[in-house]
């Protein structure tokens, strides 16, 4: 038996027998990647349009991104919040040189950096009202994902997520995505907060509009409500701007991220507007491992090369076409890619039946990508992600629907 066989059957027995059961994943074992390719324990070769579910901003390995990486490890892992160390400063001031003035707070997932914004919310509502339990309501959109802690599950209307453990946190009440009135209707004494993805990922690639957006802005400011915006997986740089809110030209409150901002390694952070970064006060909110120079060396290196290489243009300059030839190819084949939804490099497509058997014929002919719900697949490349390999997913995608016709 040759060395990669044995690796193989080795992972499988280990996860088989050690590893919990709450992901059916493929009988595939990745091992080495560099830039925005995989291998697996055969041999395989893969183009990772995942991007580990729009996380490795760089695609593998990223010259830069190692180095840094590297550097850090051997100087300085962990502190804790109690002191202070450089990256981490330096990395909050970036955000907020992108944000705008404000603060921010580092964790280690945007799980978490949803709770955040949900604790937020309620020392909002406390301020608001004079009283705590008074004002504490969030509207969120349906078909929402905030994550899976039971802020977040609160806050995701989706039975698949909520299932099995009610009773969960009280105060989330859900308007229509788009539906402006829907949000309104749901206004009440009691509501401290508005809570939204800008582009929904996990349900299928749903973008709020501008309009929409905007009007959720003037609805905040009309009713003294914290517009909170999840970016979690659509935010750095994965629609070709830093925020994907920014194409609809409106400034928030409070931003969750996390995801790419650490290019494959766990950080997640918010970002509160200067008018309502004093409601987190010492005792209030933690973390252990949030910020960690490690962490934040990764997170800073990503936004070196986003600047470095412009890869925010060339997010949007190399988009263009591509969006176009799998729109080219929905009208090719109708029947099975009913729409094409998203912007840059955060795409959803629309199938008319189950994405299973069509994720695991683009797995077989070498291009990951990620189921949603509603029946669509997630097409998420690394932002490094050239032209050629960006022709080179439709030919195979363009290959499965043939073969499927």
């Amino acid at each position: 038996m040759n060395q990669s066989s044995i690796i193989r059957t080795s992972t499988a027995e280990l996860y088989d027998a050690n590893v919990m059961k709450n992901y059916a994943r493929p009988a595939i074992t990745l091992v080495r990647g560099r830039g925005a390719q995989v291998w697996d324990d055969a041999g395989n070769s893969y183009l990772d349009f995942t991007s580990g579910i729009a996380v490795s901003a760089l695609g593998h390995c990223h010259p830069h991104w190692v180095a840094a990486i590297q550097r850090q490890a051997g100087e300085l892992i962990h502190v804790s919040n109690l002191f202070r160390h450089p990256n981490q400063g330096e990395l909050a001031r970036r955000i907020v040189g992108q944000a705008g003035p404000g603060r921010v707070f580092f964790c280690n997932s945007g799980g978490e950096a949803d709770e955040a914004l949900i604790k937020l919310s309620r020392l909002h509502g406390v301020a608001k009202s004079g009283e705590e339990g008074k004002c504490f309501k969030v509207i969120c959109a349906k078909n929402a994902f905030h994550g899976r802690m039971f802020g977040g599950m609160s806050a995701t209307p989706q039975e698949k997520i909520q299932k099995g453990f009610r009773p969960l946190v009280p105060g989330f009440v859900f308007g229509e995505l788009n539906n402006l009135q829907s949000f309104a209707d749901l206004i009440d004494a009691q509501t401290s907060a508005i809570l939204v993805e800008t582009i929904q990922g996990e349900s299928g690639i749903h973008p709020c509009t501008p309009e929409f957006l905007r009007g959720l802005r003037q609805l905040c400011d009309q009713h003294n409500l914290l517009l909170m915006l999840d970016e979690v997986q659509c935010g750095l740089g994965r629609t070709g701007k830093f925020y994907a809110f920014e194409h609809a030209g409106v400034l928030p409150d409070a931003i969750a991220m996390a995801k790419g901002l650490g290019g494959g390694f766990p950080i997640g952070a918010i970002w509160v507007r200067d008018r309502f970064a004093d409601l987190f006060q010492p005792g209030s909110h933690g973390t252990t491992f949030g910020g960690t120079p490690l962490a934040c060396a990764a997170g800073l290196a990503v936004l070196d090369v986003f600047a470095r290489d412009n890869l925010l243009e060339l997010v949007r300059t190399r988009s263009g076409p591509w969006l176009e030839a799998l729109a080219k190819l929905a009208a090719e084949y109708p029947a099975q890619l009913t729409a094409v939804r998203g912007r840059g490099y955060l795409v959803g497509l629309q199938l008319a039946s189950d994405p299973g058997p069509y994720v695991n014929a683009l797995r077989e002919r070498g291009l990951l990508v990620v189921s949603a719900g509603g029946n669509a697949i997630r097409v998420l490349p690394p932002l490094i992600a050239t032209a050629e390999e960006l022709a080179r997913s439709v030919e195979i995608l363009r290959a499965v629907f043939a073969a499927k016709a």
